[in-house]
């Protein structure tokens, strides 16, 4: 599968590193608004060929499949122009906050009879696969708890993670992880609420509460001025699961009752990757659709309309 990627952001990296890894995979272009910023990020990374608009790259006939890192705003808008344009499109969590925009999305994607697919990378860890397994084992869940956060830097005010503009956010840029955490092991929920602390224009810190079929209850807390951490904790009937590291897998340890479950280190984007790319050939449908980023924007959105 022949990929293009809009834009020289920094996330790119980690996908070229799962590219690497991946079977089938080859980036053969990447589009750039700055032709020489794109030339030395192609160079750097051994990409062969450079395009100075992102329009240009969608005009290439050798993409197959494009990636798009771009600020969350922009998610919907170039995911339905690249579609438009022939492509399969991988685009970067959270596709949108509004559940009407990922609906357009999809329904693009239907229309040019071509893949979409919100790029939750961590889904495809093997320590995922392993929560998800033994949440079952330790059923029925009564409380399910998830956390991610790091720490903004204050002077970093041009980040556009602090941009209200472009959809920035605490819950959009890493709590969004922890409402996949949450549906991915107890499903939509029935009701939510949520308190959020201002940075700016957006939401520097994020807490949710979520009720779940059952009467299981999820919560969550997410923020920009915190330090680093990224844990899920499963609380069932029959157990408790501790994840650690779950959103980027880098050091992932899984326990159940204190005790270590093996779990297999992988690149998470090499899988995702291999997944999506295998579908486009088969005609078949990746991991994660329509439904699933309904319910991811529908979730968010009624969070921060719950949020104060």
């Amino acid at each position: 599968m022949r990929w293009g990627i809009l834009s020289t952001a920094r996330i790119n990296q980690k996908l070229l590193a799962g590219a690497r890894e991946a079977a089938g995979v080859e980036v053969v272009a990447v589009g750039s608004r700055d032709r020489a910023r794109g030339e030395a990020f192609a160079a750097e990374h051994g990409i062969p060929r450079v395009h100075g608009s992102y329009d240009d790259l969608l005009a290439d006939p050798d993409v197959e499949a494009v990636y798009i890192p771009l600020p969350n705003a922009l998610h919907v808008p170039w995911s339905v122009r690249s579609l438009e344009a022939g492509k399969h499109v991988l685009c970067e969590k959270p596709l949108a906050r509004r559940a009407a925009d990922v609906e357009a999305a999809f329904d693009a994607a239907e229309r040019a009879g071509r893949l979409l697919m919100e790029a939750f990378m961590w889904r495809y860890h093997p320590q995922t696969e392993a929560l998800v397994r033994l949440a079952r084992e330790i059923a029925p869940l009564r409380v399910v708890r998830a956390f991610f956060g790091f720490s903004l830097p204050a002077e970093d005010t041009a980040n556009v993670r602090l941009s209200e503009e472009l959809e920035g956010g605490a819950l959009m840029d890493v709590g969004c992880y922890c409402v996949s955490g949450l549906r991915l092991l107890c499903g939509e929920p029935e009701r939510v609420s949520g308190e959020a602390v201002a940075r700016g224009g957006v939401d520097g810190r994020f807490a949710g509460v979520l009720r779940f079929p059952g009467d299981v209850l999820g919560t969550f807390a997410c923020g920009f001025d915190v330090p680093l951490l990224g844990a899920i904790e499963v609380v069932g009937e029959g157990g408790v699961l501790l994840g650690e590291d779950p959103w980027h897998g880098l050091t992932p340890r899984l326990t159940r009752d204190g005790e270590e479950v093996p779990v297999q280190p992988v690149n998470p984007y090499a899988r995702e990757l291999e997944d999506f790319s295998a579908a486009i050939r088969r005609g078949t449908e990746p991991r994660l659709g329509r439904d699933d980023a309904l319910g991811q924007a529908m979730t968010i959105e009624a969070l921060y309309s719950a949020a104060p």
